[in-house]
């Protein structure tokens, strides 16, 4: 199971018509398709492909039939009134959401057709109606054929993907409640999303979970068993073990988007915000002007390929040897060296190279200088430190009396002090002084509606809230959560950053052992005979999607299990989006 792959495979066959749409073409996206196109191939790859223009059928700068259109000297002309720019001999190939929106936009383009054919591509199941809509508008049978390709999310890695839905946890909260309309294009999006990955994986699950304690869990999984076995299209052939599709809910573990990180990805997400595949270093100190906006996808960057998931003293390491390696790349083609015409034109074949060489060692030189600047002023190691603690051992007088240091301190910001007060009343939000704590965060500056978040996070994934396995609490033997206690603390100071486990994980594992608990993670579809007793038969492959949004700790997590596991099983993560701490507390503030 790749889903980078899986996407790649799709555009392959789209930017050639699926074979039947030879010779140059113009390329028709959607504000969705865009970005997922993006994770797999850069624009240049995109052109060379036989690609005249890529272009947004959604977006009035470049679509002629989209009203009106500013001109540079300010005044206004009606697009359909302009000369087309384009010539009309090209094909389209469009790739599109199967979306009301989008019909609706391909019916005024046939209206005013630009092109001389069009192969329709839809990234999802397309419903017979909007089929019948194409067809009645398209008068002049310019439409060459219609296809489903199902690429309905953003392949960020090869085992991480997501949906780019944002306001998912409300939508979390609200089901089964008068509330949960106002939420139903989110759900929908997300259970597109859901069957959108089985489809492009080519899996049929031989069983289905999902987390108990959260309704909107149980829902999808539901409506996504539903769609399985009323259309034959996911009726994949079966092989090995199996697959099982997990539906879990960010609410059981609103401790993971709280910490902050310390691997390449993560750390640029959380530091820096990791959106599209784009970093924005716009007015940090010292950026060059080609540097304010840079590009960070494994797929275009071999170094990031390989370090994103590195630690911070790892990639410190990583980024010194790739500076010292162009150093001694570019000492071997040093201009002054030139003796002959021959030198000459290998220089100038080399220039492209060493000159994107130069930019890719600046990107990665700039982005470890603003991680480290910011580590610094916030002072982040000691902060970090403390919430490993608050995450993993249980030690009330200790942990309280660093909390009011911390709050209390000036060298600790705002944000920080919140996060840090959250952390202590999800851990004791039953036998610690969550008031106590709430004063002391006022004193040390946060603002009232953000300390309000305290209390929304209670309701939210407090332990009312969530099922098991936070804090151990699946274990009622108090020698065995002391035991795990004592070890996370002896790990070393090299592990003092990385001691929390995500919940996800040890859901995980216990799938990988046959012991995950029918209390808290019911079967669906497949229970086999005996379930529950210890011993359940393990999969080939787990396909998770989290509703409400992972965290790239998580991700950091799945890849390392990918790669060391005994089982042989392969995980694929999806979510509704990718939190990091920000995104998470933005979302907790419209609940």
């Amino acid at each position: 199971m790749d889903a980078v792959d899986a996407i790649r495979t799709y555009v392959d066959r789209i930017v050639t018509g699926d074979g039947k749409c030879r010779g140059m073409k113009v390329l028709l996206l959607d504000a969705s398709t865009t970005q997922t196109v993006s994770c797999v191939y850069s624009q240049t790859e995109i052109l060379s492909r036989e690609v005249y223009l890529v272009s947004r059928l959604d977006d009035s700068s470049q679509n002629p039939n989209l009203g009106e259109h500013i001109n540079a000297n300010g005044s206004v002309s009606n697009l359909n009134d302009l000369t087309m720019s384009m010539p009309s001999h090209l094909k389209a190939v469009c790739y599109l959401r199967p979306t009301d929106i989008n019909a609706g936009l391909l019916v005024r383009e046939l209206a005013s057709p630009r092109f001389s054919e069009y192969h329709i591509f839809f990234s999802g199941v397309v419903s017979g109606g909007l089929l019948r809509l194409i067809a009645e508008n398209d008068e002049q049978e310019l439409v060459k054929q219609v296809q489903e390709f199902y690429g309905d999310f953003l392949p960020i890695n090869e085992d991480l993907v997501t949906l780019n839905c944002r306001n998912t946890l409300a939508m979390s909260a609200a089901t089964g409640t008068a509330w949960a309309r106002d939420h139903a294009h989110l759900y929908e999006r997300n259970r597109r999303g859901v069957e959108g990955m089985l489809l492009s994986l080519r899996k049929q699950p031989t069983q289905i979970r999902y987390q108990r304690s959260s309704a909107l869990a149980q829902q999808l999984a539901r409506d996504v068993s539903d769609s399985i076995a009323s259309d034959q299209i996911f009726h994949f052939r079966k092989s090995g073990s199996g697959t099982l599709l997990l539906i879990l809910d960010r609410l059981d573990d609103p401790v993971t988007p709280l910490l902050s990180q310390w691997t390449y990805q993560a750390m640029v997400h959380e530091l820096l915000g990791l959106n599209n595949n784009r970093v924005i270093l716009r007015g940090a100190p010292n950026i060059a002007k080609d540097l304010e906006e840079v590009v960070l996808s494994a797929q275009q960057d071999e170094f990031f390929r390989k370090n994103r998931h590195a630690n911070f003293g790892e990639l410190g390491e990583a980024i010194q040897k790739l500076l010292n390696d162009y150093q001694k790349h570019t000492a071997s083609h040093d201009p002054s060296r030139l003796n002959s015409i021959e030198d000459m034109q290998r220089f100038m074949e080399k220039f492209p190279e060493l000159r994107s060489q130069s930019h890719n060692v600046s990107k990665h030189v700039a982005l470890m200088g603003e991680l480290a600047r910011l580590v610094d002023i916030c002072s982040l190691m000691d902060v970090s430190q403390f919430e490993q603690e608050l995450a993993c051992a249980d030690d009330h007088s200790t942990h309280m009396k660093e909390l009011m240091e911390k709050l209390g301190s000036s060298s600790v910001k705002i944000p920080d002090k919140l996060r840090l007060g959250m952390l202590y009343a999800l851990r004791y939000e039953d036998s610690g002084d969550v008031n106590l704590v709430k004063t002391a965060m006022a004193r040390g500056g946060v603002s009232e509606d953000m300390i309000e978040l305290v209390d929304t996070i209670l309701r939210y994934g407090g332990s009312k809230a969530r099922g098991p396995g936070l804090y151990g609490e699946r274990s009622k033997d108090l020698m065995t959560k002391m035991t795990k206690s004592i070890l996370t603390s002896v790990q070393g100071v090299s592990n003092v950053y990385a001691q929390h486990v995500p919940v996800l994980m040890d859901t995980v594992q216990s799938i990988c052992k046959g012991k995950l608990r029918m209390e808290s993670h019911p079967y669906l579809v497949g229970k086999p005979p005996g379930a529950g007793a210890g011993n359940d038969p393990v999969p080939e492959d787990i396909i998770v999607f989290m509703a409400g949004g992972v965290a790239y700790e998580e991700a950091t997590k799945i890849e390392e299990f990918n790669r060391t596991n005994p089982f042989k099983v392969k995980v694929i993560l999806g979510g509704s989006t990718i939190h990091n701490s920000t995104s998470f507390l933005e979302e907790l503030k419209i609940l």
